[in-house]
C-alpha cells in the first residue's frame, strides 16, 4: 500500500467515523465541531479531519464559515422538508417517464441488481452504522434511474437535489425496509415493461410515501462534545 492509499484510507476512516457522530447526533445539529478535538478524539492528525469536513461540507452535514470554522448543519425544520419533497416531485417522476422510454438493457440490469441488494438487507435500526448501506443502496437507485433517462441536465439536478437526503436523514426516523424496496420494485417493473405513465406515477406515489416515513423527528440528547 502506497502512502498516498493509506492517507486516502485514513481519509474515508475518520469520514465515516464523523458522519456516524453527526448522524447519531452525537455532534448535535448546529454544534461547533472541532478539528482538533476530533482529531484528539479520533488519535489522528489534523490533516484527514480536514479532508474529511470538506467531503462532508459538500453533502451539506457540516457549514463552514468564515472565521467561524465548521458547525453541523440544522436540522430540517417543516417547510424546508416539503420544500425539499416538492422539488423531487417535479424532477424524479420526469426521470421515472424518460428512463422507461430510454434506459439500456444494461441500466435496467443495474437497478435490479440495486433492488435485489436492498432486499437482503436487515430491517433497519437507529445508529447509522445500522442504515448506512441501506441508504446507500436507496440513492444508488434514483442517480442511476436519473441517468438511464437519457437528459443530462436532468440527471444533474437529481444529483445535485441528492445532495440534501443526507440532511433529511438527520432528523427522521428509519424507514421500513419492505415499503421501500416494493416502491423501488413497482417503479423498476414499470421501467421493464417501458410504461412512461405508470413509471412517473410509481415514483410519485414512492416520493409521497417516503415523505410521510421522513417526518422530522426530536433529535437524541447529544452524548458528545466536540470541542
Amino acid at each position: 500500500m502506497t502512502d498516498g492509499t493509506r492517507q486516502d484510507a485514513l481519509t474515508d476512516r475518520v469520514y465515516e467515523s464523523v458522519k456516524a457522530m453527526i448522524m447519531d447526533h452525537e455532534i448535535a445539529p448546529g454544534a461547533r465541531v472541532s478539528i482538533e478535538g476530533l482529531a484528539r478524539q479520533l488519535n489522528v492528525s489534523a490533516t484527514p479531519v480536514r479532508e474529511a469536513l470538506a467531503r462532508l461540507e459538500s453533502e451539506r452535514l457540516v457549514v463552514k464559515r468564515p472565521n467561524a470554522g465548521y458547525r453541523a448543519t440544522d436540522l430540517l425544520d417543516r417547510d424546508a422538508l416539503l420544500d425539499l419533497f416538492e422539488m423531487r416531485l417535479l424532477l424524479e417522476p420526469r426521470a421515472a417517464s424518460l428512463a422507461a422510454e430510454n434506459a439500456s438493457d444494461d441500466e435496467l440490469r443495474q437497478l435490479r441488481s440495486v433492488v435485489e441488494e436492498m432486499r437482503r438487507q436487515p430491517d433497519l435500526g437507529e445508529k447509522y452504522a445500522d442504515y448506512r448501506r441501506f441508504a446507500a443502496l436507496d440513492q444508488e437507485f434514483h442517480d442511476v434511474l436519473a441517468q438511464a433517462a437519457g437528459r443530462p441536465l436532468l440527471a444533474d439536478a437529481v444529483n445535485r437535489l441528492h445532495a440534501h437526503l443526507h440532511m433529511l436523514r438527520l432528523n427522521s426516523a428509519p424507514g421500513s425496509v419492505e415499503a421501500t424496496v416494493a416502491e423501488h420494485e413497482h417503479i423498476l417493473n414499470a421501467l421493464v415493461q417501458r410504461n412512461p405513465e405508470k413509471a412517473a406515477e410509481a415514483m410519485a406515489t414512492h416520493l409521497r410515501s417516503s415523505r410521510v416515513r421522513h417526518r422530522p423527528q426530536p433529535p437524541a440528547r447529544s452524548r458528545t462534545a466536540s470541542r
